[in-house]
């Protein structure tokens, strides 16, 4: 595939990584997007939760992939900032994954502040993203 195409399945992935974690939280239900014809699986939770562990995992292969292009280019500070951006978001990723294993137990402030930052995280690389968009044009990607 060329790089066109794996971008386009990247933006799409993470786009459906933003879709079934917000489907996660009960938004969907409460504002009745779940009644529209064709939308009630996206009150499913137990759904939305194992379709978002599917797209991490595509996700992961996709950082994974794009991580020695990243380490061969020169870094800007944009750049560094939107690698720390999809690190803190793995990483509180990881650790909310962690946190579904029946023999670990995390304290329930932890398990907030991790649901938090992870929000956090993903908000934050909404914005350093659409800042870098905006400030350079059409040639900047999501992926570091």
């Amino acid at each position: 595939m060329n790089e066109r195409t794996m971008n386009l399945i990247f933006r799409l992935t993470v786009f459906a990584l933003l879709f079934t974690g917000f489907a996660q939280m009960p938004i969907f239900a409460r504002y009745y997007l779940a009644d529209v014809p064709g939308f009630a699986w996206t009150a499913d939770y137990y759904l939305n939760h194992v379709l978002h562990y599917g797209l991490a995992a595509v996700l992961l292969v996709f950082l994974g992939w794009r991580l020695p292009l990243a380490v061969k280019r020169r870094w800007t500070p944009g750049g560094l900032l939107l690698a720390m951006c999809w690190a803190g978001v793995v990483l509180t990723g990881l650790v909310r994954v962690m946190k579904n294993q029946p023999d670990v137990f995390f304290s329930p402030t932890f398990v907030m502040a991790v649901d938090w930052a992870h929000l956090g995280f993903v908000m934050l690389l909404g914005a350093v993203s659409l800042g870098r968009r905006l400030a350079t044009g059409n040639r900047v990607t999501a992926a570091p």
